[in-house]
């Protein structure tokens, strides 16, 4: 039977297109962020938007959206916002989004779906939130799934980005497993920069170029347009300026966050794209060679988006749709290996009915 899915925490649809992709069946996007809902609509018109609360999501809304009674070939992906998790966030008030795995817990708990997957940042498991992971984790025992966890690097699965992220597959019938890497050493090459973002026009900093749906590059002041006009192309870095040039943050031998207004390096995978990621003053931003930032377009190529993927919203939201997705060609690769582990099972089960 076709495999259906539930994608929870949907954003912009990075991994609702990847599914897609792989042969899923997606039935639904969840999300409260309203603002994505045209972006996601838009390019993923077989699914729906729902804006709703997961805290408010029933299990008969899910039998009634899916058309059945069971959910044993429906995968529910939860990749809930990593902000919570993040190092970043110091303190006990995390804010209300900390519980949001404990909602996704509920609803697996309550409708028992067949596949389970998450996908957060590796550092859910080192600080004050790994609680609410390991009851997390400590559910799906408890309702007899097998899973498998780790962290994988989204370039090795042709990605051109450097993105580590934290993946647990779940089975409510045979054995997880995570998927194989396809590229790096002694496999495919790793997609580079380069190969992602070089056939777009060139653009100056605060234009757009509408023969590319969303190619427009932010505005930036004349003294960083002076700062990335003395930054070396194909990866150069801060620490090329003249002292007239430099931050006071950054006077007196100080070289630590050089990527910060750094440039991308043209045959290598970009580095992490967060929601800042069209800011040469938030990151190794800047184009390889271009005297500006990444444009929202070149961000989302970065992503592995299709180029005919288009967003909607202003261009601050768009950058944080963009840096917030699942990498397509990562959740496509995710899916795939979750339909062969259905593949899998629906084989162990003829061989068990056999028997």
């Amino acid at each position: 039977m076709k495999l259906q899915a539930f994608d929870f925490f949907c954003g912009a649809g990075g991994l609702t297109k990847g599914l897609s992709r792989s042969g899923i069946q997606i039935i639904a996007g969840f999300d409260c962020d309203t603002r994505c809902r045209e972006t996601y609509e838009h390019n993923n018109p077989e699914a729906r938007f729902l804006d709703t609360e997961i805290q408010g999501i029933k299990l008969k809304e899910l039998q009634a959206y899916a058309g059945v009674e069971t959910f044993e070939n429906t995968l529910f992906a939860g990749c809930a916002p990593c902000q919570p998790f993040s190092t970043h966030r110091k303190g006990r008030d995390r804010g209300s989004d900390a519980t949001l795995l404990s909602d996704f817990a509920r609803i697996v708990v309550e409708a028992k779906p067949g596949f389970v997957l998450i996908e957060n940042v590796p550092g859910i498991v080192k600080v004050q939130g790994y609680s609410t992971f390991r009851r997390f984790i400590n559910s799906l025992k408890q309702c007899g799934y097998s899973y498998s966890l780790g962290n994988l690097n989204a370039k090795y699965f042709g990605v051109a980005q450097n993105r580590r992220r934290l993946v647990l597959i779940g089975l409510l019938s045979g054995m997880a497993t995570l998927p194989k890497e396809t590229h790096g050493p002694g496999r495919l090459p790793l997609k580079t920069v380069r190969e992602a973002i070089s056939h777009f026009p060139p653009l100056p900093a605060g234009k757009s170029d509408s023969k590319a749906p969303n190619h427009v590059a932010a505005s930036i002041s004349e003294l960083n347009i002076e700062r990335i006009k003395m930054t070396p192309h194909d990866g150069g870095d801060r620490r090329s300026w003249p002292v007239r040039l430099r931050l006071d943050c950054h006077t007196g031998n100080h070289d630590g966050h050089t990527d910060v207004y750094g440039r991308m390096k043209w045959d290598f995978p970009a580095p992490t794209l967060t929601g800042r990621c069209n800011s040469i003053s938030n990151g190794r931003y800047g184009h390889p060679e271009q005297d500006r930032a990444i444009s929202l377009r070149e961000a989302a190529a970065l992503q592995s988006f299709p180029d005919d993927y288009v967003f909607f919203g202003s261009n601050t939201h768009i950058a944080l749709q963009i840096g917030n997705a699942v990498p397509v060609l990562f959740a496509e690769a995710l899916g795939r290996h979750i339909m062969q582990l259905q593949e899998n099972a629906d084989d162990l089960g003829v061989i068990n009915l056999q028997k």
